[in-house]
């Protein structure tokens, strides 16, 4: 039966003495550049600032149309008026259309 070869290598084992290619790498150096980036809204803050705006408005407007239609708005409350002949009462006549009255 064969030998199946392990996670390690299969057994091979290097004759040259423990060196490896991290020692052989150069060595870095010990200045950093920072690198600012460019001004900006970027588009995450853009989704951010619209989707802010977007429900806020959102809320306004419900928030109108349920004082206005309801009187149950919290910044529109007093906007609702009932409407002044709630008894049912007679309208008003229209103005009459006086062609004859001019001649």
């Amino acid at each position: 039966m064969a030998r199946s070869k392990g996670r390690s290598g299969g057994g091979r084992r290097s004759a040259g003495g423990g060196s490896s290619r991290r020692a052989a790498a150069e060595p870095v150096a010990d200045e950093i550049e920072v690198v600012e980036e460019d001004g900006g809204m970027g588009i995450e803050d853009g989704i951010v600032a619209v989707t802010t705006i977007l429900l806020l408005s959102a809320f306004l407007f419900i928030d109108y149309a349920r004082g206005t239609y309801h009187g149950a708005g919290l910044l529109f409350k007093g906007a609702y008026e009932a409407p002044s002949d709630a008894g049912g009462g007679e309208t008003p006549a229209a103005p009459a259309d006086d062609e004859d009255a001019g001649e």
